[in-house]
C-alpha cells in the first residue's frame, strides 16, 4: 500500500475552517504568529547535541528508532521491534541495518494517514530537509542517502538548527541524580540562555522507580546530606534544586502515577519515610509518600520561586513483555483515569492561595478537562492549565481542550503551547500545529461574535509567544 510517488501535501491553509470567513480571519491571524521565536520550555530532546554539537549520525537513527510516536504505530501493526532497532535491555540483538529500517518504515508510512506524527514528519522532510514529493517504497532509499547527506553537513548541526528553527529557549529534563555535564558545557559555550534543564526528582521520591535504593545513596554521595533521615534527605532536595537552578532550571517536573497529595505532619512524614527507605512499605504507603513529595516539592517551590509541573495520569509499561523486553519509553504508555479535585485538595489547603506558587497541571484524561481542571485553575491563584498534552497533542486535541476550558479558566489561566518531545527536528512542526489550531479557534470565536478582532490578534501572540515565557519565568 501506499507504494506510489505522491507530491507532499502541506497546504498553505491546513488546519483552518473550511468555512470562508473563519479560513480568512485564520490566516491573518497565523500570519501575525507564524514566525514569532519559538519557546519549549519542556521537553526531553538530549543535552549532550547541545553541547557536543556532533552530526547526527543517520536518519533511522535519528528520525526513528528514538521515537516511540512512530515505532508504537508499526508495533500495532505485527512490525517487531527488534527489526526497527529499537536496543533491548539484555543486550540482545536488534537491527542494525539502518537502511533496511527505513525501508520498512517507508513501506508502512501509510499507517499514519490523518495522525500528529504524519503531520509532523512530513512537514520535516518538506521544511527541514526539502523533499517534494511523499516517503513510500519507490524513493525510500532517495529519501534516507538525501537525509544523510544534509546530516552531514554544518547546516544540520545542533547549534546551526537552534538558529534556523528560531528557538529563542529549549528546556531538557533530567533526574535529580544526573550531575549535568552537559548542560555545564553548554553553560561554557555560552548557550546557556537558549538550552537550559529542568528537574524532575521522580528518581528519588518514587520507591516504585527502578534503582530507588542505589538513586538514594547517590543522591547523598552529591548533596553530602544524611538522606536516611528526613531532614536530611529534604534538605538534600533543597541542594538538588539549587544545583539545577544554577544550570539555568525554572521549573521542576513530576511524573507521578496519580494527582494524588497529602499534608501528613512532620511527625507522620518521617514515619512514613523511615518505612520507605528502609524497604519496608506497601503499595498504600509508597502512593502516600509520593503524595506528600507532592506536597513538600510545592513548599520547596513556594521557598525558590520554581515552577512546579504535574503530570500524572499515564499508566506507564502497560504491554508487560515489551517492558521487560526493551525497557521504559517505548510506547506502551497508556493515559488512565485521573482525579484532580480530590487528589489536590491537601497541597491547596496548605498552598492554594500562595502567591509565590505557580503550579502547572498537565492530563491525558480528557474527561477532566470542563468538571475538574477548568474550575480549580479558574479559582486558584497558584493554578495553570498545560496545554493537551502526549496523546492528545493533536489538531483535535487541541480544539477539545479549547472549547472544554475556555469558558470557565479563560486563556490567561493557560501556558501557552510545550512540545513535550525528544524528537528535535519536530519541534518546529509542533508549534506551527499548535498556532494554527489557535488561530482557527479564535476565529470562529469571533464569527461567533464572542470575540473581537482586536482582542484575537492580541491572544493569538500571547498563545503562540508570552503566555510560555510568563508561566515558566523566563522573562526575567
Amino acid at each position: 500500500m501506499g507504494s506510489s510517488v505522491q507530491p507532499i501535501n502541506l497546504h498553505p491553509d491546513r488546519l483552518f475552517s473550511a468555512d470562508p470567513k473563519q479560513r480568512e480571519l485564520s490566516r491573518a491571524l497565523y500570519k501575525t504568529v507564524a514566525d514569532l521565536p519559538i519557546i519549549s520550555p519542556h521537553g526531553h530532546t538530549d543535552p549532550s547535541w547541545f553541547a557536543n554539537n556532533e552530526n547526527f549520525k543517520n536518519a533511522t537513527q535519528l528520525l526513528i528508532i528514538p521515537d516511540h510516536y512512530v515505532f508504537r504505530m508499526l508495533y500495532s501493526q505485527g512490525v517487531q521491534l527488534e527489526d526497527l532497532g529499537v536496543p533491548r535491555v539484555d543486550g540482545g540483538e536488534s537491527s542494525t541495518d539502518y537502511l533496511k529500517i527505513w525501508k520498512t518504515f517507508a513501506e508502512h508510512y501509510y499507517l499514519f494517514h490523518a495522525t500528529p506524527s504524519r503531520m509532523w514528519m512530513d512537514f520535516v522532510f518538506s521544511e527541514v530537509f526539502g523533499f517534494t514529493e511523499t516517503l513510500c517504497p519507490a524513493n525510500a532509499e532517495f529519501y534516507y542517502n538525501t537525509i544523510n547527506e544534509k546530516l552531514a553537513t554544518d547546516e544540520f548541526k545542533p547549534h546551526a538548527l537552534l538558529k534556523r528553527f528560531n528557538i529563542e529557549l529549549l528546556a531538557t529534563t533530567e533526574g535529580a541524580t544526573d550531575s549535568l555535564p552537559h548542560h555545564a558545557k553548554i553553560k561554557e559555550l555560552g548557550l546557556n540562555k537558549t538550552v537550559i534543564t529542568t528537574f524532575r526528582p521522580d528518581d528519588v521520591v518514587d520507591p516504585d522507580i527502578k534503582n530507588f535504593e542505589n538513586n538514594i545513596k547517590t543522591l547523598a554521595e552529591l548533596t553530602n546530606e544524611d538522606v536516611y533521615s528526613w531532614n536530611g534527605y529534604l534538605n538534600a532536595l533543597r541542594n538538588r534544586r539549587e544545583f539545577f537552578r544554577a544550570h539555568g532550571a525554572t521549573a521542576t517536573d513530576h511524573g507521578h502515577p496519580s494527582a494524588l497529595t497529602a499534608n501528613l505532619s512532620a511527625a507522620e512524614s518521617e514515619k512514613l519515610f523511615n518505612l520507605v527507605i528502609k524497604g519496608e512499605a506497601n503499595a498504600e504507603q509508597k502512593e502516600l509518600f509520593r503524595a506528600q513529595m507532592l506536597t513538600e516539592m510545592a513548599a520547596m517551590s513556594v521557598e525558590d520561586g520554581m515552577v512546579m509541573q504535574i503530570h500524572p495520569g499515564s499508566r506507564r509499561n502497560h504491554n508487560l513483555q515489551v517492558f521487560q523486553k526493551f525497557g521504559l519509553d517505548k510506547g506502551c504508555d497508556i493515559p488512565g483515569r485521573t482525579d484532580y479535585v480530590g487528589s489536590l485538595k491537601p497541597l491547596l489547603d496548605r498552598f492554594g492561595v500562595e502567591k509565590d506558587l505557580r503550579i502547572i497541571l498537565f492530563t491525558l484524561d480528557e474527561s477532566t478537562y470542563a468538571r475538574e481542571l477548568a474550575p480549580l485553575a479558574g479559582h486558584y491563584p497558584c493554578l495553570k492549565l498545560g496545554p493537551a498534552w502526549w496523546f492528545h497533542d493533536s489538531p483535535e486535541g487541541m480544539l477539545r481542550f479549547r472549547h472544554n476550558v475556555t469558558e470557565t479558566a479563560g486563556f490567561y489561566n493557560t501556558v501557552g503551547f510545550n512540545d513535550d518531545t525528544r524528537a528535535f527536528l519536530s519541534i518546529p512542526s509542533r508549534h506551527d500545529v499548535a498556532r494554527r489550531i489557535d488561530c482557527r479557534f479564535l476565529a470562529q470565536m469571533v464569527a461567533e461574535h464572542r470575540l473581537s478582532e482586536s482582542a484575537a490578534f492580541d491572544l493569538a501572540h500571547d498563545l503562540s509567544y508570552r503566555l510560555a515565557k510568563e508561566a515558566y519565568q523566563l522573562t526575567k
